[in-house]
């Protein structure tokens, strides 16, 4: 199998997972410290009447944390640990709108437990509903 054979499999649900799992664990201090900065100076809880824009703002700071690593490489820590990089279809490097887009279908994914994930297995690219909705996917670097 050569180089660009590899490079254009597809790549399982298992290493999306463990690439999810690397990618939480850095993004939990982040997320952390983002929260901090807001959370003890306005003393912000679930009554506060601003509690919503507190969540927008978490999400913008999760979405500029993927968004970043996505436009500047095509790899997230967990994407390069697996030698994995994000492509558009065709094989370039994704811009903001795609990189948004990705992120409102990743969350898609997560709110239908999972089954956004596990559409991988409905066709032969292995795309999940994120890959469908940016005109991303996941390839072997």
């Amino acid at each position: 199998m050569t180089d660009q054979d590899r490079q254009m499999k597809p790549v399982g649900l298992s290493k999306r997972f463990a690439c999810m799992f690397y990618d939480g664990i850095l993004l939990i201090p982040v997320l952390f410290i983002a929260g901090v900065l807001v959370v003890v100076p306005t003393s912000m809880n679930p009554d506060h009447p601003y509690y919503a824009l507190f969540i927008a703002y978490i999400y913008s700071v999760s979405f500029i944390f993927f968004a970043w690593c996505w436009t500047h490489g095509g790899q997230t820590l967990g994407l390069k640990t697996w030698r994995l990089r994000l492509v558009d279809k065709n094989g370039q490097s994704v811009n903001w709108k795609q990189s948004g887009l990705r992120f409102v279908g990743s969350c898609l994914c997560w709110l239908s437990v999972g089954v956004g994930f596990l559409w991988c297995y409905t066709n032969k690219e292995r795309l999940a509903w994120n890959d469908l909705l940016s005109g991303t996917s996941i390839r072997r670097d």
